[in-house]
């Protein structure tokens, strides 16, 4: 028997038992948080900018207080920067020296613990490699500039302590030519014009305390779409050709912002939010009071099925809270931010689209998380060896964290799990935290020490491996269930100790029964007083694992019809091991059609389509029609591993009406292995077409590759 790797199918390929790892972090070298003698408290940021020579000069005013006395030198972070000159707080020129990493500022006499020390660094940059981008005008953007300050690249626009657990108040007056505008965190308090010299001067001021790597600026020709969630100002800044598409993507924000409020019990904290595209991201970066998101995040309607960045847009908000509002002390922390607007962009999901969309996102993240730990290797989730602090942003600190945080619901119930989450951010706000931090709330608030749980699934790697079985007595009408954990303790994975609802339905009723695993292998037993239709194991879907179940095919079939979305799709994906039963065919078929859910009725072609039968082409050409996007892309997919020429005819047609670009795109490659070379025209005109990621030419391009080999 296969194990449960669910829904995704890349995974259905891997081992039971994880493998040699691919990557060995342990050979990354060892961090600590970095060590300072001083606070900073605030930075006043005033720049004027040449987007045409992508230029830039100003200065920053910077006060801080020394942590120990006799302070007589400040080093200061700064890369790519020039300095021309350090004055102090009555404009008398300081010494400085400059490395090419630091300026160490000489102070004009020594000064004690928490005395105010206040001095000014001018500067001037020429197009920065990192931090900060100037973009030229392109068809697809026009001339800006945009910064990424995360993780450590401030220090390359403007010179500061670069460590996230000092949190800093700033102001930011930057000047440009007047045909630009200007955005950057907190509250605008003024734009001035200067019309002799054609420029405008934008004051913005950020007057709560974050981290160096949350500021940002833009700098472009933005329309500026208004909107808010009652007095709090909420904005979408976009190119003016993307301004219809920007209306509809957006619309959203203030109702996800409002649901986290309810959720996290405490309101929004900063003066406004903004949202702003740039060609510099990937996906969004949580700067504070103001996300910059791809350009990438705006597409036509159409394309919302296929390439919604609701998600996204959800996740970023998020981090107002967790990642701005508290923030990880050092990068080893870095699930505190990341596992967190992972959960809560989930908990969004569920609440917008309902429990199965809930369901099947929590699912999927719980996949990316083991194709990492398969394919690359397994760490904890708070883990303090990596090169850069990128290393630790990966499926460990997304989506594990977050199927972990599902797991710390489950064991702790809901409303004591959201106090927590209400008792830390009150607590901590505006600080830096570490996971300690958190361990302590859970006790602040419920009075329970959780700490068996962190050092399991936080401080230890990998995740159990099930294997379970069960036998029905009907003379004793008991179930006597076994649980075996089969996991490499090798590796540093522990035995787990972890609660689990066993659900079992019976013709006449349906219990629901929590137990702990605490052993290697331990054994239940359940009275019943009919032999069961479904014994469900980890009923709820709560615990990030792998199992095996052996079943009957009565069971499975049972199952799936019956059980909820995660469970359907399994049960799909198992009964092929019984492809030469009609009547487990018959069942997979059924579902095929006629599920609710778009996932159990991919889950049943999936599986019917690894058996490449020549009985099931009706049915995946029917499933071509299905309503979701994602089905029809499935089944495009299996037809055109027939190869089977007459069918290129309806993956023509499928493209020409489809209104999806991925399942366009899928009639494209299964042209590619079914057709030959009186399609190449055919092809080659639909590689003109304009698609989200040029997946329609990269289809193309890769159909004619195919049938050139031929």
């Amino acid at each position: 028997m296969k194990k449960f790797v669910a829904i995704l199918s890349f995974l259905l390929s891997l081992f039971f038992v994880v493998p040699a790892q691919k990557v060995n972090v342990y050979e990354r070298p060892l961090q600590y948080e970095r060590s300072r003698d001083y606070d900073a408290k605030h930075y006043r940021i005033a720049l004027t900018f040449d987007l045409d020579k992508k230029y830039f000069e100003g200065e920053n005013r910077i006060t801080l207080t020394p942590l120990r006395d006799d302070f007589k030198e400040c080093l200061l972070d700064a890369e790519e920067l020039v300095v021309t000159a350090v004055t102090n707080s009555e404009n008398m020129p300081l010494q400085f020296t400059q490395t090419d990493k630091l300026i160490i500022v000489h102070l004009s006499k020594a000064y004690e613990y928490g005395e105010t020390v206040t001095f000014t660094v001018k500067y001037h940059a020429t197009d920065p490699k990192v931090g900060l981008f100037f973009d030229e005008e392109s068809p697809t953007n026009p001339i800006m500039v945009s910064t990424v300050s995360w993780p450590d690249r401030a220090r390359h626009w403007f010179p500061s302590y670069d460590f996230p657990h000092d949190k800093v108040t700033n102001e930011m007056i930057i000047t440009v030519k007047n045909k630009y505008k200007v955005l950057s965190n907190g509250k605008l308090v003024s734009v001035k014009e200067d019309k002799k010299n054609g420029t405008k001067t934008y004051h913005w001021s950020q007057e709560l305390p974050h981290s160096t790597y949350l500021f940002m600026l833009a700098i472009g020709p933005f329309a500026v779409i208004e909107d808010s969630l009652g007095s709090l100002p909420v904005t979408y800044w976009v190119y003016e050709k993307d301004v219809e598409d920007a209306k509809w993507i957006f619309k959203k924000t203030p109702h996800m912002i409002d649901y986290f409020n309810r959720l996290f019990g405490y309101e929004y904290p900063w003066a406004q939010y903004a949202q702003v595209t740039s060609p510099r991201m990937g996906g969004g970066a949580e700067n504070t009071a103001a996300t910059v998101l791809g350009q990438g995040v705006i597409h036509d309607k159409r394309a919302e099925q296929d390439f919604s960045w609701e998600r996204i847009i959800a996740h970023e908000v998020a981090h107002q809270w967790w990642g701005d509002l508290i923030t990880l002390r050092t990068w080893s922390q870095t699930w505190l931010n990341e596992s967190f607007g992972t959960y809560s962009d989930y908990l969004y999901t569920r609440h917008d689209k309902g429990e199965d969309e809930g369901a099947y996102d929590l699912l999927r993240k719980k996949n990316r998380y083991l194709q990492e730990a398969h394919t690359r290797y397994i760490r904890p989730v708070v883990f303090d060896r990596y090169n850069r602090p990128e290393d630790n942003f990966d499926s460990h600190t997304y989506p594990k964290g977050a199927a972990v945080l599902h797991m710390l619901r489950f064991v702790m119930g809901d409303k004591p799990f959201f106090r927590t989450l209400k008792h830390f951010l009150h607590k901590h706000e505006f600080q830096a935290v570490d996971t300690h931090d958190f361990m302590t709330a859970i006790k602040d608030v419920t009075g329970q020490n959780l700490d068996w749980f962190f050092e399991q699934f936080i401080f230890k790697p990998g995740h159990p491996f099930f294997k379970i079985s069960y036998t029905w007595d009907e003379q004793s009408q008991k179930i006597k269930l076994k649980v075996v954990q089969t996991q490499d303790t090798s590796q540093g994975i522990p035995i787990y100790t972890i609660p689990v609802i066993i659900g079992i339905t019976t013709p006449e009723k349906k219990i629901s029964e929590k137990v702990w695993i605490k052993h290697k292998e331990q054994a239940f037993e359940f009275s019943v007083d009919k032999k069961p239709l479904l014994v469900r194991f980890d009923e709820g879907n709560y615990l990030l694992k792998e199992w095996t179940f052996e079943k009957n095919m009565e069971e499975l079939l049972y199952q799936l019809k019956n059980d909820d979305v995660i469970g359907r799709s399994w049960a799909a994906s198992e009964l092929a091991e019984f492809q030469d039963d009609p009547m487990a065919m018959r069942g997979l078929k059924d579902r095929a059609q006629n599920d609710e859910f778009w996932a159990v009725r991919r889950s049943a072609i999936e599986t019917l389509g690894t058996l490449k039968k020549k009985e099931h082409l009706s049915l995946f050409k029917e499933t071509c029609e299905d309503k979701n996007s994602k089905v029809r892309v499935a089944a495009l997919g299996i037809l055109g591993n027939y190869e089977e020429p007459e069918l290129v005819s309806l993956f023509k047609k499928q493209f020409i009406e489809d209104d999806s670009y991925l399942a366009q795109a899928e009639a494209l490659r299964a042209i590619g292995k079914c057709g030959d070379r009186s399609h190449l025209s055919f092809l080659k005109e639909a590689a003109k077409m304009e698609s989200p990621r040029n997946v329609i030419k990269i289809a193309a391009d890769w159909a004619i590759k195919e049938i050139n080999k031929t």
